[in-house]
């Protein structure tokens, strides 16, 4: 299933991510970078950013990098394992990066580090996905 080639531009225009303030740095060849300045809007109860927040971009940043969503191949999760190490708190900002670690035919597998401002890790997944082509 051919789609639309995404780019930066596309790619920051999707709803659910502008809703989050989450925006797409850059896409590689091999990976993609999105970040995002944790706010009130990312809280939960104890006060810190909501891990769905992270989950969020672990399962975003996946689908960018050049062979994926940028070359057209249409794709959709089938597992999403996240870890988390440390809490992010208000005013962090979060890198999230990701790593093409195996590209099949009919699937692929995605690694990806959340770092905060200070280089220090947040949270870690790793992404299947199956491509729809």
């Amino acid at each position: 299933m051919a789609i639309e080639p995404a780019t930066l531009e596309s790619g920051n225009r999707i709803p659910f991510l502008q809703t989050l303030g989450i925006q797409l740095h850059e896409i590689g060849d091999r990976h993609a970078i999105m970040q995002v300045t944790v706010s009130e809007l990312h809280r939960n109860y104890l006060g810190g950013a909501h891990g769905g927040l992270l989950a969020t971009l672990v399962d975003t940043v996946a689908f960018f990098p050049r062979p994926l969503l940028p070359s057209g191949t249409a794709c959709t999760t089938t597992s999403l394992n996240v870890t988390y190490i440390r809490p992010a708190a208000l005013g962090d900002t979060l890198t999230a990066r990701s790593e093409l670690l195996h590209l099949g035919r009919r699937t692929a597998s995605v690694r990806v580090e959340i770092t905060n401002q200070d280089a220090r890790l947040v949270a870690h997944g790793v992404i299947g996905l199956m491509l729809l082509a």
